[in-house]
């Protein structure tokens, strides 16, 4: 059987410290589970050195394949993703965020079900597995289960980390939801609807999680929780 292959789509904003180590990370793979990779990035709306940085490695990595796209003005995690689904062109996409709280190298272990199984969604979870998990902020966690407990009600799903990064989602289907929000509430709404598709194969493997703090540059707040509860009741209640 022919291995699949993968589209990594990275957004990016104010990543001037870590998109560097994450593209030499990228490049490095060497995954047993995909028999080709692209990666796309997303500049959104960077005002540090993120540009440059990534111009820069692009340069001087000429077989890499990297594609390069750039928003103008900073739109929003979801925004970024947005354009970069619509240029993969590989069977599988995976986000694959620039702050080096995911590790690469367990793409494989997202593979497992699509090569097993011929899973059409797999979700990293960072509460599940035997896997390192830097322990940060207690309240965070309980925002995200309750997020995830939530999100399970209107999906009627069994997930335990719907604000994960890692999502690998097969492509034609992510291309063929039509996707609004532009910043986190992403999370929640490609979730619920990707949870509406008719015999659907969902999978949820335990991944680690290397987790920065706000000093390391982490972005997300608690305004973005809010976002993320309105996002569940208008995708998941009313279906908008």
């Amino acid at each position: 059987m022919r291995l699949p292959s993968i589209s990594i789509i990275v957004p990016a904003y104010n990543e001037e410290a870590t998109i560097k180590t994450m593209l030499t990370r990228l490049q490095a793979l060497n995954l047993q589970s995909v028999s080709d990779v692209e990666v796309i990035v997303i500049n959104d709306g960077s005002s540090d050195k993120t540009r440059e940085a990534i111009l820069t490695f692009q340069r001087d990595h000429p077989d890499f394949k990297l594609k390069y796209l750039e928003n103008n003005i900073n739109q929003g995690k979801g925004a970024a993703l947005h354009a970069g689904f619509k240029i993969a062109v590989h069977q599988y996409t995976l986000v694959q965020d620039a702050d080096l709280e995911y590790d690469p190298q367990e793409i494989d272990l997202l593979m497992i079900p699509v090569i097993k199984d011929n899973a059409d969604i797999v979700y990293g979870s960072r509460f599940i597995g035997s896997q390192p998990h830097r322990i940060l902020f207690f309240w965070h966690s309980i925002g995200n289960k309750l997020l995830t407990f939530c999100c399970n009600i209107v999906t009627n799903l069994n997930l335990t980390d719907m604000e994960t990064c890692y999502k690998l989602v097969r492509t034609d289907l992510i291309k063929k939801i039509k996707l609004k929000e532009k910043r986190f509430g992403f999370e929640p709404e490609v979730t619920i609807k990707l949870a509406r598709i008719p015999n659907i194969k969902f999978y949820e493997v335990g991944i680690s999680y290397y987790g920065r703090t706000y000093e390391e540059g982490k972005k997300i707040n608690w305004k973005d929780g809010f976002r993320a509860i309105y996002c569940i009741i208008k995708y998941g209640v009313f279906r908008l």
